[in-house]
């Protein structure tokens, strides 16, 4: 469902970073908080919290702020986040917040910007700011952004079920009806990709375009070596992370953090294959990863071809279906790739699907 947590924990770099200031409700990390070097022969227990701690800083919104004129969510113990995006050198506060009443979920949500409706769903672990926080400013520009945080993360706090890419998925489309959205565009980051895709399969009304950012829809999809990683995943090795922190802040009880865990790495690690149902969602499907990503090549450029492409476009058209391999970029590190990805995901969702290919 995910390889966030591999990366996070299996990486052979030397760290060196600074946790940004930011705010997450009244969840605040001090600037200026420095995450040693790791030493090459620590144990994975280790290094995963060193960097799993400067892989959060580096996708994560480097500053929000509170503001008092903002819409509230419906329930007063929490409250939503002001996200600012510093690359972009702009804030944007959202035009709705709450708590959707979805399957047995208080499901948050926050919506921003006007236009053509686009959800987007977050990794494993991860939050609205910690994901999507430099996506945000940009996509809204021209279309209505819908971001929610899926069961037991963030402001959504766990339920008596399992997490699954089917539940999570069934949650997404509660909550459109919810918002009196009939169809949206879908587009998820890894453990969100999974659910994207589930999304489609499940609820095929009510999903206009698909996008996948480093997900997968068969559990062999990720490279072996990540899976492996996974397994000795627990709870004590996110002691001392922000992810930790976050999670401790946001409303929750803490001593639930390794039964969540538990639960994750459960959907993780169960064996899966959806191609026969994937193959045949019929909205067309943007799928990118990153040529240091943990997703199979083969795996993305089976479901490419089932969709009609991996043919001399000048003499066939083109797919209504693409691929996009980022150059230079690892799973975590496709979060930080707004440059090339914003360009592809627009220029995908405003394509009038004209299969004519460029002439001289």
């Amino acid at each position: 469902m995910s390889l966030l947590p591999y990366y996070l924990s299996h990486t052979h770099s030397v760290w060196y970073g600074i946790v940004p200031e930011f705010c997450l409700s009244d969840w605040v990390i001090q600037a200026g908080a420095k995450l040693k070097p790791r030493n090459m022969n620590m144990p994975i227990r280790i290094s995963l919290s060193i960097v799993l701690a400067v892989a959060t800083s580096i996708i994560i919104s480097t500053s929000c702020n509170s503001d008092s004129n903002r819409d509230k969510p419906k329930e007063n113990q929490e409250t939503s986040t002001t996200v600012k995006d510093t690359t972009m050198s702009q804030s944007m506060n959202p035009t709705e917040t709450g708590y959707a009443d979805v399957n047995g979920l208080k499901m948050y949500y926050e919506v921003y910007g006007s236009g053509k409706p686009l959800v987007m769903l977050h990794g494993a672990f991860m939050t609205i700011p910690l994901n999507w926080s430099h996506f945000i400013p940009l996509l809204a520009k021209d279309r209505k952004v819908i971001v929610t945080e899926l069961q037991g993360h963030g402001r959504t706090k766990d339920i008596d079920r399992a997490i699954t890419s089917e539940g999570m998925a069934d949650d997404v489309s509660a909550l459109l009806k919810h918002l009196k959205i009939d169809s949206a565009d879908i587009l998820g980051y890894s453990m969100g990709g999974t659910v994207a895709f589930q999304v489609a399969v499940r609820h095929t009304e009510q999903v206009r375009r698909l996008i996948v950012l480093s997900g997968t829809y068969t559990h062999d999809g990720w490279l072996s070596e990540g899976q492996a990683a996974l397994k000795d995943l627990n709870a004590d090795m996110f002691n001392g992370t922000p992810i930790r922190t976050q999670y401790d802040s946001l409303g929750k009880d803490p001593a639930h953090f390794p039964e969540f865990v538990k639960k994750l790495m459960a959907e993780d690690l169960k064996p899966f294959d959806w191609s026969k149902d994937v193959k045949k969602i019929k909205a067309p499907i943007l799928q990118a990863f990153g040529d240091a990503d943990g997703v199979r090549f083969e795996h993305a450029i089976e479901l490419f071809r089932a969709k009609g492409g991996g043919k001399m476009g000048d003499l066939n058209g083109l797919p209504q279906s693409r691929i996009a391999i980022l150059p230079g970029t690892t799973h975590v590190g496709m979060i930080k790739r707004t440059d090339l990805l914003i360009p592809m995901i627009t220029d995908f969702l405003n394509w009038d699907l004209n299969p004519t290919p460029p002439t001289f």
